[in-house]
């Protein structure tokens, strides 16, 4: 398996609606940058697929990191600053 050069953790929220109750469930997942692909806990794409990536805020650190790809965009909640992963697939994808 090829060296991990960045990880960034991300959370999914799940809601279940029961008769009786609702209940919040957060997932937290990790997105692993290696040098030739990104895996998330349900998805792997090869860099060759990956076009960008970008983050919209909601608060200090709290915001959305977007992967665009051939597929479509596909957005992952994190919780810290996304912008080392981000430099990291730049510098990747630059070369």
């Amino acid at each position: 398996m090829h060296n991990i050069i960045s990880v960034q953790p991300y959370y999914k929220v799940e809601r279940i609606v029961t008769p009786l109750k609702q209940e919040t469930v957060i997932h937290r997942r990790v997105l692993h940058l290696y040098t030739t692909k990104i895996i998330s806990a349900y998805r792997e794409f090869t860099l060759k697929e990956v076009y960008d990536t970008s983050f919209k805020s909601i608060g200090k650190d709290y915001g959305v990191l977007y992967l665009h790809t051939k597929q479509g965009v596909f957005p992952y909640n994190v919780e810290s600053d996304p912008k080392d992963f981000m430099i990291e697939f730049k510098k990747i994808v630059e070369k």
